[in-house]
């Protein structure tokens, strides 16, 4: 199906990297600071996907209007910053596929609505040896789904939209994809579901990082 694609462009929480838990952790240590209420590992889930500052504005009871809210927000990143790979890994088979795309000299990029700060550590640590482009927040660029960092990563990659593949895990990397004009892979071991990214236009999915390999 894409065999023609000289490049894979991902996103990483919840398509790459499994962050869940050291996340669900940092929104609990900030609310705990604040006598919030705890969320769980489900409800984290559902915030994720914009960014941290709008999965803050989900966790903290009443969201930007809470007065608490910006210190909240500083007291996470704060402690995510230390503990961001306390629990992180890639999901089971990420690292074969990723060797497997650049046995077959496919050129690979991540883009995330994470910090560049966070993105560099993670891909650095994880991802080096495959990915070559690691895209995160920063001043400057606009976030998913502005199709701002999937062209700046394709601009370092030296490849054109009609050569390049998104694959995320959510709607927000839907309406990413759509924005920058680039197919998209859904992968179904992430932060949602078969339905809802059916609804909200997903018409590739894949149950395993190998079936990503079928399509090329």
């Amino acid at each position: 199906m894409f065999g023609t694609k000289k490049a894979f462009v991902f996103d990483l929480d919840g398509t790459l990297l499994d962050t869940l838990d050291d996340l669900t952790a940092a929104v609990n240590h900030a609310l705990t600071r604040h006598a919030m209420p705890l969320r769980t590992p489900q409800q984290v889930r559902r915030f994720l996907g914009n960014g941290i500052a709008k999965l803050m504005e989900c966790a903290v009871p009443g969201g930007r209007d809470n007065p608490l809210y910006p210190t909240a927000l500083a007291d996470f990143k704060a402690y995510y910053v230390l503990h961001c790979l306390d629990a992180t890994r890639p999901y089971p088979g990420i690292t074969e596929m990723l060797e497997a795309l650049h046995r077959h000299g496919l050129l690979l990029a991540i883009v995330s609505n994470k910090l560049q700060a966070g993105v560099t550590e993670l891909h650095q640590r994880f991802f080096s040896k495959h990915i070559s482009v690691a895209i995160g927040e920063s001043e400057g660029i606009r976030r998913k789904p502005a199709p701002d960092m999937v062209m700046a990563a394709l601009h370092k990659l030296q490849v054109t939209p009609e050569d390049a593949v998104y694959v995320g895990d959510s709607e927000v990397d839907l309406a990413t994809a759509r924005a920058s004009q680039l197919p998209c892979i859904s992968v179904l071991w992430g932060f949602r579901d078969r339905q809802q990214l059916i609804d909200s236009g997903a018409t590739t999915l894949v149950e395993t990082p190998g079936q990503i390999l079928t399509l090329i």
